[in-house]
């Protein structure tokens, strides 16, 4: 988690939300990934994509079969349709979105039957108040200009 972060800090850096991800199989990062979505003008840039997207040309597999993926923040609904997508075991996130998830907090998008293949979900809460801290400054920032 602390990987995703530094990413989420990466985000930042570059004008974009501050959200970052790591792909991990066979214990081992494979992918990471940061929101990119300002930087890049693509509105689905956020960070799970781009890690998904990394992650299967690095195993050259459309599915992330025994791949879990950390992310800063609870992914939307884009997102955790993805991840459900790429069939990732499981979902490791730092701190909830109450206004965007799609997990726990909003769309709850795995509460249906409709989902072929529903990964596990984590709260890692040790790291909620450090992501949720990066979010608050990046939009107060943005405010400001």
């Amino acid at each position: 988690m602390n990987q995703a972060i530094v990413l989420a800090k990466k985000a930042f850096s570059h004008d974009d939300v501050p959200i970052g991800a790591v792909i991990v199989h066979d214990g081992k990062i494979i992918a990471r990934g940061e929101n990119q979505v300002q930087m890049r003008k693509n509105p689905t840039l956020h960070a799970e994509i781009v890690a998904i997207n990394r992650a299967c040309k690095k195993l050259g597999a459309k599915f992330l079969d025994n791949c879990d993926i950390y992310v800063s923040l609870e992914p939307c609904a884009m997102c955790a349709t993805a991840i459900s997508l790429a069939r990732i075991n499981n979902i490791y996130f730092a701190a909830p979105d109450e206004k965007g998830g799609g997990i726990t907090s909003n769309a709850r998008i795995y509460e249906t039957d409709k989902h072929l293949w529903k990964p596990k979900v984590y709260q890692v809460p040790e790291y909620a108040d450090e992501s949720a801290k990066l979010l608050k400054d990046f939009f107060k920032e943005r405010r400001k200009k």
